[in-house]
């Protein structure tokens, strides 16, 4: 049980798992700090497909080799290490909605090459500084807490609304791939999110094992499938050589703001409302972070979970000026891949036995994304299933932003505002969503004290009539 009397190797019933102090941040190693989990190692293989899928995005919008995208794609998954190496207890990854505004604001006014690189540049080198002044100035913290409940679950609700909507939209993958997103969503929710395999998984080890590994069998229909019904090709699996080396001088000389010049003034600025704006959605995955560890930290006693949303700020603009100044990426860094954490997490609620620590989880599984990604055998081997593990993952993320948002409200206005906001966000951008959603709530919201001071007034003047 979650909550029996474990004492981990490494910690005290009750504590945080250890660390190395370093002001803001807690440093912790896998196999020092905390435990290696097998299961997430296993799902890591497979999953790194999401990871692999911004390939075609960087070949297309950037006009860069598969080579070079490919080498893109590994040195961001070693920046995605730095989160619970310096104590963030989070799988973290792209800005996911953003990358159809992000992939506008550069096709529509930059010529490929490196005007459009510069563009990109400027960009993410903003976004990644008000990350950075966020976190160092603890506004990105109270920002989570002081925002209304009902317009963070309308960032929540537009974020879900838009992931989905990308996909069955009919420019979306769905339609180029039916049948394996399909299946694949389908096994993907029974799987995480079904109480009947819940029921299965406590009768039966076999189909307890299976579970173990979140999102992994979706992905393993795909690739089965997929062949099977003509919409993914056979993969053509290459052995050697079996690491690919990055190319950082191509990298360099084709990225670097050092070797192909920095952007214009011009340029800066017309950077700013995007970046702005993919703040906004970024902003969305600090709530969810939030929501997803205090729903697993209220089961489990047995470990005290720390999320510091600025900390998880500071790191994310580490990651976005690191990436901006070496190989900028139009996926940009996030700070949550919400279908990975919630699977982890759903697994950590199970108790000490299943994983030890949350830091076991999301560590495990974003050290072996890294290794994964860099190993031909395997990005061979899932290259035709990129698009499809893509869209499981956004389809996936949908079901747990909606899920979370209307959890978070309690009441019937609440739920209106959220529902509303959600929908403009999803249609109209993060920048309206969040408009309608403030004017909303200080409509209704302040409206309604006033209504029931007015009402306590009346109430009293009737009580001092009678008297």
């Amino acid at each position: 049980m979650a909550n029996e009397q474990f004492v981990s190797r490494y910690r005290k019933y009750g504590e945080e798992q250890p660390y190395w102090k370093a002001g803001i941040f807690k440093i912790r190693l896998p196999f020092i700090h905390y435990a290696w989990s097998i299961p997430e190692m296993v799902q890591a293989v497979f999953m790194c497909a999401t990871c692999l899928g911004a390939i075609p995005v960087l070949t297309e919008v950037l006009g860069v080799s598969y080579e070079v995208a490919l080498s893109m794609v590994i040195i961001n998954g070693f920046f995605y290490n730095l989160h619970v190496l310096l104590g963030d207890p989070v799988v973290p990854g792209w800005i996911t909605p953003a990358i159809p505004l992000i992939t506008a604001f550069l096709e529509d006014g930059y010529a490929i090459g490196p005007e459009r690189t510069q563009a990109l540049i400027a960009m993410q080198l903003i976004l990644g500084v008000i990350f950075l002044v966020f976190g160092i100035t603890g506004i990105g913290g109270k920002m989570v807490h002081l925002v209304p409940n009902s317009v963070k679950a309308g960032v929540l609700m537009g974020g879900g609304l838009s992931a989905i909507i990308g996909e069955i939209s009919a420019t979306g993958r769905y339609w180029t791939y039916p049948i394996s997103i399909t299946v694949g969503v389908l096994i993907a929710y029974f799987c995480l999110f079904s109480p009947i395999w819940a029921k299965m998984r406590r009768q039966n080890k076999v189909i307890d094992v299976i579970g173990k590994f979140g999102m992994l069998p979706a992905i393993i229909i795909g690739i089965v499938l997929g062949p099977l019904v003509g919409e993914l090709a056979i993969p053509d699996v290459q052995w050697w050589p079996l690491f690919k080396i990055p190319e950082f001088g191509n990298i360099w000389n084709q990225f670097s703001p050092f070797a192909i010049g920095w952007p214009s003034a011009t340029t800066w600025l017309a950077a700013i409302p995007t970046a702005i704006v993919v703040y906004i959605i970024a902003f969305g995955d600090f709530v969810t972070s939030e929501e997803l560890i205090a729903s697993a930290d209220e089961i489990r006693q047995d470990e005290k979970i720390d999320f510091n949303a600025n900390r998880s700020n500071v790191i994310s603009g580490i990651r976005n000026v690191a990436m901006a100044i070496c190989c900028p990426y139009t996926q940009t860094c996030g700070p949550l891949w919400a279908a990975v954490t919630a699977a982890v997490s759903q697994r950590y609620k199970e108790g000490p036995k299943a994983m030890e620590s949350i830091y076991s989880g999301a560590g495990t599984f974003r050290w072996s994304t890294f290794v994964c990604v860099a190993l031909i055998p395997i990005s061979s081997l899932l290259q035709p299933v990129l698009p499809v593990a893509l869209s499981l993952t956004l389809i996936v993320q949908g079901f747990i932003c909606t899920q979370l948002a209307m959890n978070m409200c309690r009441t019937d206005i609440e739920r209106g505002i959220c529902g509303v906001m959600g929908a403009v966000l999803a249609i109209q951008g993060a920048a309206w969503g969040l408009a309608v959603g403030l004017i909303l709530f200080f409509l209704l919201f302040e409206g309604k004290k006033k209504e029931q001071s007015q009402q306590a007034a009346v109430s009293a003047s009737s009580e001092n009539n009678r008297d």
